[in-house]
């Protein structure tokens, strides 16, 4: 039974856009060379950090939600420990209630896009 998980990683933002790419599919093909198949995922940009981190006071915030088995976290995070690129991470287990809205939110930003012309 696959379970689904939403990701968030925060990248250096020393990275150029090319580097930023390759974070990014690096994670997205660790992920699904390792079984887990990618639902929806995210670009939220250069952000500011609510704090410092590694004397850095922004980031490059990328979103995956997947559903894989349980067992694929901890080598999911174990990568993110390995690269200097990534300087905080987060992954959760997405229940019903968790999935439903992360549905009812791309619904809305697809219909706010689509209103806008």
């Amino acid at each position: 039974m696959l379970n689904q998980y939403e990701t968030v990683f925060i990248a250096t933002p020393v990275l150029s856009e090319a580097q930023m790419k390759e974070t990014v599919t690096k994670f997205k093909d660790f992920i699904t060379s390792n079984g887990g198949e990618i639902i929806h995922e995210e670009d939220w940009g250069l952000r500011k950090l609510a704090y410092p981190i590694q004397k850095k006071t922004t980031g490059f915030y990328h979103l995956f939600e997947f559903k894989a088995d349980g067992s694929l976290i901890d080598k999911l995070e174990t990568q993110y420990r390995r690269d200097e690129r990534i300087i905080r991470f987060l992954t959760v287990k997405m229940d019903k209630h968790h999935i439903e809205f992360a549905q009812k939110r791309r619904n809305n930003k697809v219909e706010s896009k689509t209103v806008e012309g």
